[in-house]
């Protein structure tokens, strides 16, 4: 408990500190994707991570020949660890995220600031204007983030993915990246404040999903393709069969 103490209390320092850090780079960032500011607001991630000693971040397949290239990246999620830890991938990328996190004090000023886009999960029409923001910062050359499980898993395993993600990936004709995170879900799980013991978590870039010559009629078929290759990769990671990781046939075999 005072190990957690004492890491949000110095967590917390850094966030204040880095707001000022972020207003600068706004006021001067004359990129239509804001993109150096938001690069500034991911650098926190990794400033978080540094002086988190529960946190041993290991990234493969993390190097982009351009960083301007845009990608939908997706990513299964399994805490809040996942953010800051995410962060540290050294391009930046516009997050989708619940329209309640950009009312926080501090953390959601610069979330407006770096130009992330909020969703109200509950609101379609908050969906379709979120979903076309992400593509005119696509179109500037920007990639952009989902957690299309839209919430943090329960029980470590990777459950259904949300069409949206995909929809626009297939509508712009841009490549998918899925991104594998593991390790978190023990680090800090949901409901909970207290940071879990030291442990190595690993984060791994999937090779890119071509979506050119795809249609809407192709999402199913696709969200299932990106949602497996992460279920296997977690899969051996843990040294386990892709069905202990998949959450759907667990509901499944529970009902």
């Amino acid at each position: 408990m005072l190990r957690s103490i004492i890491i949000w209390l110095v967590s917390g320092s850094l966030i204040v500190f880095w707001v000022p850090v972020v207003a600068i780079r706004r006021l001067f960032d004359r990129d239509p994707a804001l993109y150096n500011t938001g690069l500034w607001f991911r650098r926190l991630g990794v400033a978080l991570a540094k002086v988190n000693p529960s946190w041993r971040l290991r990234i493969a397949g993390g190097d982009l020949p351009d960083p301007r290239r845009p990608y939908v990246f997706v990513c299964n999620h399994q805490s809040l660890a996942d953010i800051p830890l995410v962060s540290n991938l050294p391009w930046e990328m516009k997050w989708l995220a619940k329209e309640e996190l950009f009312r926080l004090p501090v953390l959601g000023w610069m979330m407006k600031w770096s130009g992330d886009i909020p969703v109200d999960r509950g609101n379609a029409r908050s969906g379709a204007l979120a979903l076309q923001k992400a593509r005119k910062y696509l179109q500037q050359k920007c990639s952009v983030f989902v957690f299309p499980e839209g919430t943090r898993t329960k029980d470590g395993r990777v459950h259904e993915f949300t069409d949206g993600a995909f929809h626009l990936a297939i509508k712009s004709k841009t490549p998918i990246i899925p991104i594998v995170i593991d390790g978190t879900f023990a680090a800090i799980q949901k409901a909970s404040w207290k940071f879990g013991k030291p442990s190595d978590i690993l984060l791994k870039l999937l090779p890119p999903v071509d979506t050119s010559g795809l249609t809407i009629a192709d999402l199913p078929s696709l969200k299932s393709a990106v949602r497996g290759a992460i279920i296997r990769q977690i899969a051996e990671w843990r040294r386990v069969q892709p069905e202990a990781i998949d959450g759907i046939d667990a509901e499944t075999r529970s009902a």
